[in-house]
């Protein structure tokens, strides 16, 4: 068995208390759970977003970050937004 340890707030930690024994868990067992889950899914079990962030600039990062729809190099910040304005 390996010893997980981590610091949160004393606030998150006795709401995350008070919700998981309104299920019946206490908190380690709350996070073996949702390691557990993670582990099935390959990945978080639940969405993860940033709220507020329209959802084109959205697809915009995902774009940039996959490398596609790209245009440049630019030669000067000003070059880069006249491009972004082109329709």
């Amino acid at each position: 068995m390996t010893r997980l340890e981590l610091t949160v707030d004393d606030h998150l930690k006795q709401e995350a208390d008070d919700l998981f024994a309104s299920l019946g868990l206490d908190t380690p067992t709350a996070i073996r759970i949702f390691l557990q889950a993670s582990i099935a899914h390959a990945g978080i079990p639940f969405a993860v977003q940033q709220r507020g962030i329209p959802e084109d600039l959205m697809e915009t990062v995902h774009d940039s970050r996959m490398g596609k729809n790209l245009h440049g190099p630019f030669d000067s910040a000003e070059e880069a937004v006249a491009s972004m304005l082109e329709d």
